[in-house]
């Protein structure tokens, strides 16, 4: 049963809130770092080598506590819809992750960073777009599934 009492039929499957919550924790986690601590986001991230923040220097920590800010937005909107588990806030939730996972993995593809070697920026680029093939298949599944409804549907 979700958060507002809605039968479990009604809900994303429960794979569905568990790749939801996969995706979220580690952005609300990365983000809250990189607001808190921009610095040592910078220079540590992801927390082994290769360090890939600090791979495309200088510092600026504006710019740091932006990027954790949107990352910590990104992993807060999966969250909630993973704690929600209704179609449309999965849904949201997915599209909220995608605005920022496209773009991002978009950028590492094209932009090799200098303090990566080739092996390691082909590696960060797999796991990126590895992200967004996640997504698409959760959006794809969860709007096409049947039997799950919209908050908006059970209230008609």
């Amino acid at each position: 049963m979700s958060p507002d009492g809605v039968a479990a039929t009604d809900d994303v499957p429960p794979w569905v809130r568990i790749a939801l919550f996969a995706l979220g924790v580690p952005n609300a986690l990365a983000g809250a770092w990189a607001v808190f601590a921009p610095l040592n986001w910078f220079e540590k991230f992801p927390g082994w080598d290769p360090r890939l923040v600090a791979a495309e220097p200088p510092y600026n920590a504006h710019l740091v506590t932006d990027a954790g800010a949107g990352l910590l937005a990104s992993g807060v909107v999966l969250l909630a819809a993973a704690w929600l588990a209704d179609r449309r806030s999965a849904l949201l939730g997915i599209a909220a992750f995608a605005a920022f996972a496209v773009p991002h993995a978009a950028y590492h593809a094209l932009n090799p960073a200098p303090g990566l070697s080739f092996a390691e920026d082909v590696q960060n680029t797999v796991v990126l777009l590895f992200s967004v093939a996640v997504a698409a298949t959760l959006f794809v599944v969860t709007a096409r599934r049947p039997g799950i409804r919209s908050a908006t549907e059970r209230a008609s």
